[in-house]
């Protein structure tokens, strides 16, 4: 995949300038230097880039959201700032998976649930769990911005995005290609969450994929027992968490919010996290 020049085509801005503005904006967002760190370096992306390619309309308020959170980067209200950005990603995220009537059936029938963008918070708290070599995935990927950003904020050995909408898949490539994210950091898998293994993984991302009854329940169940074997430690990052009820005691849930949820394991006897060389 090799970026278009319009993918690569970039706003004439003043970064270190606007990195800065934005900083003092944020002061009184209540986060850590390190957290509102990372929102700068995703507010300063946002504003840097010319508009994503889109030859089906799929952003059709991407240039009205865009301007509008560029004029907040040159005003004076830190809260608003954060209200135009959060319009601004969630359009990117797209609010509907479009699905061929196949792959709908699928979903409704595995009790799959359609889409919905999990916020900035899995993002700014990530960094300390990614690194070089670890190997993400997004469970129910949509466009796959959120494993996109990951990748573009904390570059690592590969991300993994399934999703079972093959439009939604071709959406991402454009937007990967849009974010300047290698080819080879991404894998794409057009794929039923319900039918594929989490071995393997570093880092688990997911927002309820499928809801925790019915067929939905046994992919917890499967997804919990290939955590209690892993051979290395897992994190994972759970948005309206439906996963926690089926872990054992070996997996840390070590940060709630009531939307995010962070886990941990597993556990050896004493309750440590093993290293990844044991």
């Amino acid at each position: 995949m090799v970026p278009c020049p319009d993918c690569r085509r970039r706003i004439d801005i003043d970064s270190r300038s606007l990195a800065h503005r934005l900083t003092q904006l944020l002061a009184g967002d209540g986060r850590s230097e390190a957290e509102r760190a990372q929102l700068v370096r995703l507010m300063t992306l946002l504003a840097e880039l010319g508009p994503p390619p889109d030859p089906d309309g799929d952003f059709p308020d991407y240039g009205h959201l865009r301007d509008r959170f560029r004029a907040a980067c040159n005003a004076g209200d830190g809260d608003l700032l954060e209200e135009y950005f959060l319009e601004l990603y969630c359009h990117l995220h797209m609010h509907a998976a479009p699905c061929t009537p196949a792959e709908r059936k699928v979903v409704d029938a595995s009790g799959g649930t359609w889409c919905h963008a999990g916020g900035l918070s899995p993002l700014l708290k990530a960094a300390p769990f990614i690194h070089d070599l670890t190997v993400s995935v997004d469970l129910g990927a949509g466009n796959g911005l959120q494993g996109l950003l990951l990748q573009r904020l904390y570059p690592h050995r590969r991300t993994v995005q399934i999703e079972i909408s093959s439009r939604m898949v071709e959406i991402g490539q454009r937007l990967q290609a849009w974010l300047e994210v290698p080819p080879e950091r991404v894998k794409w898998v057009v794929a039923n969450v319900a039918e594929v293994s989490i071995a393997g993984f570093d880092f688990i991302y997911l927002y309820r994929p499928l809801r925790p009854e019915g067929p939905g329940r046994a992919f917890y169940q499967r997804m919990a027992h290939h955590l209690e074997v892993a051979r290395r430690p897992v994190v994972i990052f759970s948005i309206a968490d439906c996963l926690h009820e089926f872990l054992s005691a070996r997996f840390e849930r070590f940060y709630h919010d009531g939307q995010l949820s962070c886990f941990r394991g597993p556990l050896s006897i004493g309750g440590r996290v093993p290293a990844a060389t044991d």
